[in-house]
């Protein structure tokens, strides 16, 4: 059998030589018309053999994306800086929906708060989104998220996106969020996923596009400097809202989880996921189920701590022994022990990120602590539990401010 583009080819030769003997007959116009033609059929011809030699060309499939190697975790954290920073929402804002909606989001407050990060050394910052805000709006959500950045950006700070979150208020609501109750602290933060999508499998496809697509968006900006999968997974709230979170909470989050990590690294990040350790025993031989998935599903180690500098130093022993960079994304509670003075030269001579809660004194209220959900206070803490600065920008204690800027120019102005 002839082949196909041999075919073609005989084809041609017998129209050219056809047209040939044609045009000679004709006038100039209908000569040019004859030549039109031809060239019509060479290029007809032409691309039928360009679109089979296509057809045969095998397509390339994108790699994999993995759980980052210690080799590789290790290089990414050799190019940053000594990163120190804050768990970032502004004074104006009671929790993570206030933050991001249309209505509320306010560029000036974030330009100002992270223009006094900036000005004490400060160069990342850690900040909540919420399942609902996609839900409402994605593309809203995803065009101030990146004039978030712009601003962060100018600041010279980057961020740590945390996609979903177990502390607090189990029954979030978008729209216009309540007031904080006062004297409390985190009277208004709300979960995500909230109690009811957690038990509704049918809400399970709108969390994946939520993490797919808030990733793949994102997924090679570089002023992001990585994915928070889950904040503290298994925490029950204990005592805010413990009568009413589900006796099986751990056992549905720890499904949901190891799912997340699956849909946030088929969006293949170029920044590396994490989702922290918070309390309990992290020993090989002690530790939950929940915790070894959070651990051996990072691409960079996270961890918790707001107890004393000799504590702090005993989780860092107990997590080096996964040889990845490690990120301490929340600590600093100073009734308990947990201060800059008494973390920040260890994590320094450690090389550990270091992100504490709270920054400005505002509608979170977490200057108080964890306990005035059980004791009545009236007024301010005689010691402020989190928060660095007052809500007109001035430090709530100096010599903090003072020490921060301090260590932070030591090792980043090298």
């Amino acid at each position: 059998m002839v082949p196909k583009k041999h075919r073609l080819g005989k084809i041609l030769i017998k129209y050219s030589q056809s047209l040939i003997q044609i045009s000679s007959k004709m006038k100039n116009k209908n000569k040019l018309i004859a030549v039109a033609l031809f060239s019509v059929l060479t290029i007809s011809c032409n691309k039928n053999k360009n679109e089979v030699k296509t057809e045969q060309v095998p397509t390339e499939t994108a790699a994999k994306r993995i759980i980052w190697t210690k080799e590789k975790a290790n290089t990414w954290y050799a190019k940053q800086p000594w990163l120190v920073g804050v768990n970032f929402t502004p004074g104006n804002a009671i929790n993570q929906l206030e933050m991001w909606q249309a209505d509320t989001f306010d560029p000036k407050k974030i330009d100002q708060e992270l223009g006094w990060a900036e000005g004490i050394g400060m160069n990342v910052m850690r900040v909540y989104l919420h399942d609902l805000l996609h839900k409402d709006d994605a593309k809203g959500l995803y065009k101030r998220m990146d004039e978030y950045l712009t601003i962060a950006d100018k600041h010279h700070i980057k961020t740590l996106f945390v996609l979903f979150d177990s502390c607090w208020d189990p029954f979030p609501v978008s729209g216009k969020q309540r007031a904080p109750q006062p004297f409390l602290h985190n009277s208004g933060w709300v979960q995500s996923p909230g109690q009811k999508a957690l038990l509704d499998e049918k809400q399970t496809p709108r969390l994946e596009k939520y993490i797919k697509e808030t990733v793949a968006h994102f997924k090679n900006d570089n002023r992001i400097l990585g994915w928070d999968v889950w904040n503290e997974p298994d925490n029950m709230n204990r005592p805010a809202y413990e009568k009413v979170e589900i006796a099986n909470k751990e056992e549905l989050v720890y499904k949901l989880l190891e799912k997340t990590f699956e849909w946030a690294r088929s969006s293949n990040p170029s920044q590396p996921l994490t989702s922290g350790v918070w309390a309990g025993d992290w020993s090989e031989k002690g530790m939950k189920p929940i915790f070894k998935l959070q651990l051996e599903q990072s691409d960079v180690i996270s961890f918790h701590c707001y107890d004393k500098p000799a504590d702090f130093m005993n989780r860092i022993k107990e997590l080096k022994r996964y040889g990845k960079p490690l990120l301490c994304t929340e600590y600093m509670a100073r009734p308990n022990g947990s201060t800059f003075e008494g973390f920040l030269p260890i994590a320094k001579e450690n090389k550990i990120a270091m992100i504490n809660w709270g920054f400005v004194d505002g509608k979170t209220q977490t200057k108080f602590p964890w306990d005035s959900w059980t004791k009545k206070y009236t007024a301010a803490p005689p010691v402020w539990f989190h928060e660095i600065f007052n809500s007109d920008g001035t430090p709530y204690k100096k010599s903090e401010t003072d020490l921060i800027k301090k260590i932070t120019s030591e090792v980043n102005s090298k």
